[in-house]
């Protein structure tokens, strides 16, 4: 018997034993905690642990009668495979910013019916939505309660890490001038007060980092920031007195975490607080006392996306260690598969991370590592564990989605490596996501587009041959914080003012295919946004291009040479060269003759 299956069928049970008991139809449980984060502490794994899904996106509604989880297509075969016998139907939605289970709920609660949600981790812009679907149908939105709560009867506590700081010379920016820059931005638009929730932005702004949630150098605080003076809500014994005296005299005062809603409750009438309804929750916002809230962005989510030149220079110099490490885990690959030893895709994660952890400046992973041999490769967030991984021998392809946190900058890279014989159809698609990677990364185009308008230039190389991907194409990354970050998005999203392109944002290049039960291809870079180079006497405002951060060979041995044009051969080799530059002195031995091997031109 799988015990795990009959764990999610009691759960499930229970919640809706209690649905009945209280009179309500259904409990939404989104992915979020009350910052609202990407990665969550243990505590609010709610929808993981009632389900039985592991994605890291995704949202669970279980009603009197039944119980779906919405997920993208980066999911569905991973999603099938976890809820497999649960009693839990996947619900198949095109993004993960999609709101079908709002239409959902909205079709599918009865007039007069409830729909319980804990307000404390659903974000504010969501809850308006919901509420208003609901209302439009008869239907009422509960969010006082935390349902859960009542069936986790051993749910985990908050974290309780250390939060260090981030110094000199990598946070070349002291966290009072980001005080003065955020007061100056608060100004503009009336504000007295400013409250920011989302854990990245707190981390931005105070120079300071932690390690509460897995992957992303953050901790759980909220931030409330007056004209003279700031309050960071902390868990207790967190901060260290001496850093406590640090954050004072730059006007930072500390508070108990829970304290945050009674903070907000005692602003009264005559102050204006900002707040952004994508950023801070439902629960948190109704606390609001007397002041009057205007609603915007954080700057902080626009201050932080574009990096200055003594940042870019620090990411570059982390690349670069990054891409020694690649050199050195590549080479040990192939010369062990090679000698025939027995490697699988939890070898390929062993053995990666040791090469990174021996780089400098390296802090842990910025993700987990992704290795898809094959089929398992065409599921875009696949995870190998003890109990489900591939071995790696025969014919096919490997794909390796991996990064790392520095303290210079975040890694996120992908590649796909020939394993035996590559067939023709394999070089096909491999040629073709390249040909998106290159597209892309070669683009041009006016300051201030719109970053979801740049995405078609990497599907249409895909899309001449009838073929497409499920996810999007580019996100936003964090200087030693989130792998992913906004507010750009190169993507089929719907786009919005936030998302101009500006300079210094860094975003991923990740086109890619994938054939269900086959093999899957991504092709993925990090690229800074910089000043383009335009003919003289241009009247037609600046120009961006793409500086391509990632320092890593792009596999030649999977190409279909008749697919590329000369200027995408010439694009790729002066690539490898400059790769072989950067990296050549950081490596030796095999690492060294496996990047000449691998950065030969074609």
């Amino acid at each position: 018997m799988d015990t795990r299956l009959t764990d999610q069928r009691l759960r499930v049970q229970r919640v809706q034993d209690e649905l009945v008991a209280r009179g309500w139809h259904a409990l939404l449980v989104p992915s979020a905690d009350p910052h609202l984060s990407e990665y969550l502490p243990q505590r609010w794994q709610a929808r993981e642990w009632l389900s039985g899904f592991t994605g890291s996106m995704g949202t669970l509604v279980i009603t009197v009668d039944g119980a779906h989880v919405f997920a993208d297509s980066r999911y569905w075969v991973q999603a099938e495979a976890e809820l497999a016998g649960s009693g839990i139907a996947l619900v198949k939605i095109n993004t993960g910013a999609a709101t079908a289970h709002i239409d959902w709920l909205a079709a599918h609660t009865p007039p007069g019916g409830t729909v319980a949600v804990d307000g404390q981790v659903l974000a504010l812009a969501a809850a308006q939505q919901l509420r208003a679907a609901l209302q439009a149908a008869g239907a009422r939105l509960h969010t006082a309660d935390d349902l859960v709560n009542t069936i986790w009867p051993d749910r985990p506590g908050l974290p309780a890490e250390r939060i260090y700081e981030h110094t000199a010379p990598h946070a070349p920016v002291p966290r009072s001038d980001k005080l003065l820059q955020l007061r100056a931005a608060m100004h503009d638009r009336g504000a007295t007060h400013h409250f920011v929730s989302t854990v990245d932005d707190i981390a931005w702004i105070t120079n300071l980092r932690g390690s509460d949630v897995s992957y992303n150098p953050v901790f759980l605080a909220h931030l409330l920031i007056a004209p003279e003076t700031a309050t960071l809500f902390v868990g207790s014994g967190k901060i260290s007195d001496k850093l406590a005296d640090k954050l004072a005299a730059d006007g930072i005062l500390l508070a108990p975490y829970a304290a945050a809603g009674d903070a907000l409750a005692a602003l009264g009438a005559g102050l204006v607080l900002l707040v952004d309804p994508k950023r801070i929750t439902l629960g948190l916002r109704e606390r609001v006392g007397g002041a009057r809230v205007v609603e915007a962005i954080n700057p902080s989510t626009l201050f932080k996306s574009r990096k200055n030149g003594a940042e870019a220079a620090h990411i570059r110099e982390a690349m670069a260690e990054d891409g020694a490490a690649m050199c050195e885990f590549y080479a040990w690959f192939e010369a062990a598969m090679a000698r025939g030893e027995h490697i699988t895709e939890l070898t390929v994660d062993e053995h990666l991370s040791a090469a990174r952890s021996r780089r400098a400046g390296f802090i842990g992973l910025s993700f987990p590592v992704i290795a898809g041999f094959n089929a398992n490769g065409a599921m875009p967030h696949y995870r190998a564990t003890p109990a489900s991984h591939a071995v790696i021998k025969g014919d096919g392809l490997l794909l390796i989605d991996s990064g790392g946190q520095y303290l210079g900058g975040t890694t996120d890279i992908t590649r796909v490596w020939p394993i035996g014989q590559v067939s023709a159809a394999m070089k096909r698609d491999y040629t073709l996501v390249l040909k998106g990677t290159l597209n892309l990364s070669r683009a041009t185009f006016p300051q201030g587009t719109l970053s979801p308008m740049l995405d078609a230039l990497a599907r249409v190389p895909l899309w001449e041959h009838g073929l497409d991907f499920g996810h999007g194409t580019g996100h936003g990354v964090g200087y030693f914080l989130n792998v992913h970050e906004g507010p750009q998005s190169i993507s089929k999203t719907i786009p919005d003012a936030n998302m101009a392109m500006q300079p210094g944002m860094i975003t991923s290049v990740e086109p890619g295919l994938y054939r269900p039960g086959q093999w899957g291809v991504r092709i993925e870079n990090l690229v800074l946004n910089v000043p383009a180079v335009t003919p003289e006497g241009n009247s037609f405002g600046d120009f961006l291009a793409f500086e391509t951060l990632t320092l890593c060979p792009i596999d030649t041995r999977c190409i279909d040479p008749s697919l590329l044009r000369a200027d995408e051969v010439a694009w790729l080799n002066a690539y490898h060269a400059t790769v072989r530059e950067r990296l050549a002195p950081r490596v030796s031995g095999d690492a060294l003759q496996w990047l000449q091997t691998r950065t030969e031109p074609i």
